[in-house]
């Protein structure tokens, strides 16, 4: 089918149905795409170094320990981090920092903040986890923002290997994989001499391995959200987590704060700020003014015009306004990231650090991520299986994530049909995330499936389990759906259960392990919609299963 040149172009749509069809066809054009990263298999350069770290303990595949991140015998040891630091000649103290911690949002803010800086010609440094495709993706370096080359990486371990060693056997083997590779990002962005780094915390932040990061060498810490995500590992309520994500805070720096927050947790937060004299910048403050005002097409890619106007009047005065935004990030959450990454950037420059106002709208405009609010081309989609279809990947995998998404989809496709494709890990809260696409979405069907965690299985959630999740969720929300698990249904296959679905017009909930046949179950459900049905289908569930489905394609 040949694209008409008008919806190659940018249109402001005017109604929620042309903006459905003009996405759609947007979509199937096949004009632009997110850029796919090297496969594991093109990192055979890496070979040593994945050894070696494959031998240390990984606390993405086996679980985090229940304390982990808390001031208690079970915690972190920070002093472990701190004496590697120093056999590696203290690399942290070299450049300065922004640390990023909070529950969600993080990875987006810190890339927003790269690239803002980035657009002022600074080479930056960027350490973010986990990653999608690559170990590479975590460590990012200069003015562009490639990921790390294989080469420079397995130099750096080879010339580090010895004290890594030493290090370990220094420690009687209780250095972690997140302990080392933090280390040897801290080395390379000293050894690259970066203008500045941009840390993302890995779990918590006050026993984080990141947190190393002294007074001197911090410009501004940022706090996005605080969630209940890993709840047990860092105390155990929402009070805790925040104390936790608070002790990234440094006597007399300044500190952002995303939110919104609950007030008796932005109080928490406040309260650690003024025990640190650090200074404080609210993102969410309601005098701040920012707002979606309509969503459109570029070369094929749907983005949300926005108007972002920040006046901060409190510890710092500090001021930007940035009309007619073009935001590629989609969603209310990914527009309060990037406020948070601005009012970040207008911190630094409060402080002395050369940002202009088209730096910041160049670097947010510019910003996107593997695996958020991410369109597969029609190509992809046909590769899939899913030929023809609109496949959206996002590694949502909390509640609050699942309703962010939700919210995404509702304003972008209010009449859309959703198939979803669902693999999680075991630690997250199955029955919250199914309760938000359950009450949110036009559901033809959720198809519950597998993806290995970190090249392991042991934090993968059965298909079954998950599916069961699904139907509890379903039934205390008084839904009623088709599932596999049914005594009347038994014997039937999943092409008779898509068809009694479609006839009875209840979601099916189906478990399959395997993702090539969830692909082919999808498929099923896409080509039985009539013509004047648009249907989205939604991968998600974590970004273990937005890789899975990237390597399909491209390993």
């Amino acid at each position: 089918m040949k694209i008409p040149k008008l919806f190659r172009r940018c249109s402001v749509l005017t109604s929620r149905t042309g903006l459905i069809s003009s996405i759609r066809v947007g979509l199937l054009s096949n004009a632009g795409s997110e850029r796919v990263l090297c496969t594991h298999s093109e990192d055979s350069e890496l070979k040593d170094l994945m050894e070696y770290m494959n031998s240390l303990k990984n606390y993405e595949k086996s679980g985090v320990p229940v304390g982990a991140g808390t001031d208690s015998d079970d915690g972190f040891d920070l002093g472990r981090m701190r004496r590697l630091m120093e056999l590696l000649g203290n690399p942290h103290s070299k450049f300065k920092a922004v640390h990023i911690a909070g529950t969600k949002g993080k990875g987006s803010t810190a890339a927003f903040l790269s690239n803002i800086l980035r657009a002022e010609g600074y080479s930056v440094g960027c350490y973010t986890s986990p990653h999608i495709q690559t170990i590479r993706e975590r460590i990012s370096l200069g003015r562009f923002g490639e990921p790390v080359s294989a080469k420079a990486l397995s130099s750096l371990f080879q010339e580090s290997k010895k004290t890594l060693d030493r290090a370990i056997a220094v420690e009687n083997g209780y250095i972690s994989h997140f302990e080392v590779l933090t280390a040897l990002a801290f080395t390379l962005f000293a050894k690259e001499n970066v203008d500045i780094a941009v840390i993302e915390a890995g779990l918590g932040g006050a026993r984080d391995a990141t947190n190393v990061i002294p007074s001197s060498g911090l410009a501004t810490s940022v706090i996005t959200t605080i969630g209940e995500e890993h709840l047990a590992a860092l105390g155990g309520s929402l009070e805790s987590i925040a104390m936790a994500k608070s002790g990234i805070m440094k006597h007399g720096r300044p500190v952002v704060l995303g939110g919104p927050f609950l007030p008796h947790i932005e109080c928490i937060l406040r309260d650690k700020a003024l025990l640190m004299s650090s200074p404080v910048v609210l993102a969410s403050d309601t005098r701040n003014r920012i707002n979606i005002t309509g969503l459109s097409l570029l070369d094929g890619r749907p983005f949300q015009s926005c108007d972002m106007v920040i006046q901060v009047e409190s510890d710092l005065k500090l001021s930007i306004e940035l009309l007619d935004l073009k935001l590629y990030m989609l969603g209310i959450h990914q527009l309060q990231n990037a406020a948070t990454a601005t009012c970040a950037a207008l911190c630094l420059r409060n402080l002395g650090w050369r940002i202009s106002d088209g730096s910041i709208r160049t670097g947010l405009q510019q910003t996107h991520l593997l695996g958020r609010s991410q369109f597969l081309t029609s190509k992809e989609a046909q590769a899939l299986g899913l030929s023809g279809a609109t496949i959206l990947l996002d590694g949502a995998h909390t509640k609050e994530s699942a309703k962010a998404l939700m919210d995404t989809i509702n304003m972008a496709f209010p009449q859309a049909r959703l198939t979803l494709v669902v693999a999680m890990a075991s630690d997250k809260d199955h029955l919250g995330f199914a309760r938000e696409f359950l009450s949110g979405g036009n559901l033809d069907g959720v198809l519950c499936t597998e993806a290995g965690i970190a090249g392991g299985k042991s934090r993968t959630t059965a298909a079954s389990v998950l599916r069961n999740c699904w139907i509890q969720a379903s039934k205390e929300l008084g839904l009623d759906v088709v599932h596999d698990g049914m005594k009347e249904y038994q014997d039937s296959s999943i092409d008779q259960l898509v068809s009694l679905s479609k006839l009875e017009t209840r979601p099916l909930l189906a478990a399959v392990p395997s993702f090539q046949d969830s692909m082919k179950i999808a498929n099923q459900i896409h080509r039985g919609r009539t013509r004047d049905q648009f249907g989205i289908a939604v991968i998600t569930g974590s970004l273990h299963i937005v890789s899975l489905t990237l390597a399909t394609l491209h390993g």
